[in-house]
């Protein structure tokens, strides 16, 4: 069969009847997964603690604690301190020593973890259902309890360290610190999360009582479960546990939270390694901006490859398709990262030392694409996956627990997955197109670079690549 008939052939299947069925049913499937979605509840307790849980019937639950405050909420003098005091959190409280608290948790099979961001710290504990008020009650307690001894101090202390020097090695991490540093130059989002070696090896016992007694208040908390969790029992949990969290937050954040983006560069060249880790990006837009929707469509039909992956040429990304035939990088990442008020757009690739030149022509080539001619086809490919993506990121009770705490710390409430899907559906390639314009055509790229990278091109080369000129 010849490629113009196979192609014919093709052509007639795609437009018609049972392409036309298998889609209506792939459709009705994923309106069903929504419509058997539990419901989000949320109570907001007299301290101003918000409590959102989704029951799910489960024999497992997750709960935990999403408080607004990260790296973001801290001075030059303090930077790192919210970490360090999420590593705290742990090493014994009033009630519980450090052994004791390790011994009930693993009596009770659960499992307890905690994390920090630019904008949020999070604590939370994964049990069966039946322990849910153990597992609260812990949580309370390593919140409003902790002793912070001196000695744990000084052996966080040496934790911290050590893992600051792992940090480094992991150059994706390296390259992304040294990204924020250049594009909010100056500013809080700037720093790093853990924090410069001098203040981990000066904060003390005061520092960390200070900033929970400043930031750790409950309008900026939010106790959220999944799972196996009646809402109205985590109700009676919250304020048996957190009603006494004090309510004078202040309106405002006592230090200066304002981030300017300044499009520019960084490049720490060693020509030792083997490969380049670069990250390029433009400023994006807050979680609460009405374009963040058209930018994530926007980051998903960039998308990412390795190659390590199978498919070769015959991916739906035209870059993943460059990369693959022209053997121009190892691999690369779209992302798309937001906070209150900005975002960087962007991508992140590692490539050999002679190939960076043309790993970026085929970007800001892509970039421009989206800016001025990207198609209805590719955006409803792109859509699709958003929203298969969108599904399979919530498979469990802890993914889900933490969709409902991030989303009740950046929008005020759970957007519902049908309400996620319709501004999904409404994004079309003119808006695309649109948002890519306002946002990436002709704007000042911030550009972060580690490694053998004599090839990447000059700044000024870099800046004229983001519009095209054409006759």
């Amino acid at each position: 069969m010849s490629a113009l008939s196979q192609t014919m052939k093709l052509a007639r299947f795609a437009n018609g009847p049972l392409a036309r069925n298998m889609a209506s049913l792939a459709s009705t499937g994923f309106k069903q997964c929504l419509l058997n979605t539990p419901p989000t509840q949320v109570t907001v307790l007299d301290n101003g603690m918000r409590v959102a849980s989704e029951d799910s019937a489960s024999p497992t639950a997750t709960v935990g604690l999403w408080i607004d405050t990260g790296s973001r909420y801290e001075t030059a003098a303090n930077n790192g301190v919210a970490h360090f005091l999420e590593h705290m959190a742990f090493k014994g409280t009033t009630k519980r020593t450090q052994t004791d608290l390790e011994l009930e948790v693993e009596n009770m099979g659960a499992h307890l973890n905690a994390y920090t961001s630019r904008e949020q710290t999070v604590f939370y504990a994964k049990c069966l259902a039946g322990d849910l008020d153990g597992a609260v009650e812990i949580l309370s307690d390593i919140l409003t309890n902790s002793t912070f001894g001196q000695q744990e101090i000084e052996r966080e202390r040496g934790v911290i360290l050590r893992e600051m020097q792992e940090v480094e090695m992991n150059l994706q991490e390296v390259v992304f610190d040294h990204l924020h540093a250049v594009a909010y130059q100056g500013t809080p989002l700037g720093r790093t999360i853990l924090g410069p070696a001098k203040n981990i090896k000066s904060i003390s016992r005061d520092d960390l009582t200070h900033y929970i007694q400043t930031h750790y208040k409950g309008p900026r908390m939010v106790l959220a479960g999944a799972g196996g969790v009646d809402h109205s029992k985590l109700c009676e949990l919250a304020e048996k546990n957190f009603g006494k969290i004090g309510i004078n937050c202040p309106n405002e954040v006592p230090i200066d939270m304002n981030c300017r983006y300044t499009g520019s560069d960084v490049r720490v060249r060693d020509d030792t390694m083997p490969l380049a880790h670069v990250a390029i990006a433009v400023e994006g837009c807050g979680w609460t901006n009405p374009d963040n929707i058209p930018l994530m469509v926007a980051n998903t039909l960039i998308g990412n490859w390795d190659r390590a992956m199978g498919g070769g040429a015959n991916n739906s990304s035209p870059l993943a398709q460059y990369c693959a035939e022209l053997g121009i990088a190892h691999s690369f990442q779209s992302f798309n990262t937001c906070y209150k008020d900005t975002g960087l757009w962007g991508i992140y690739f590692v490539t050999d030392a002679m190939h960076q030149d043309d790993m970026v022509f085929n970007i800001q080539n892509e970039w421009m694409r989206l800016a001025t001619s990207v198609t209805d086809f590719e955006v409803n490919r792109a859509k699709n996956l958003l929203k298969t993506n969108m599904l399979l990121q919530l498979d469990g009770t802890t993914p889900v627990c933490e969709d409902i705490g991030r989303q009740m710390l950046c929008y005020g409430r759970r957007m519902p997955q049908h309400e996620l899907e319709a501004r999904i559906d409404a994004v079309d390639a003119a808006l695309v197109k649109d948002t890519c314009y306002k946002y990436i055509y002709d704007r000042c790229p911030a550009v972060a670079a580690v490694g053998p990278i004599e090839n990447l091109p000059d700044y000024n080369r870099l800046r004229a690549g983001m519009y095209w000129l054409r006759m």
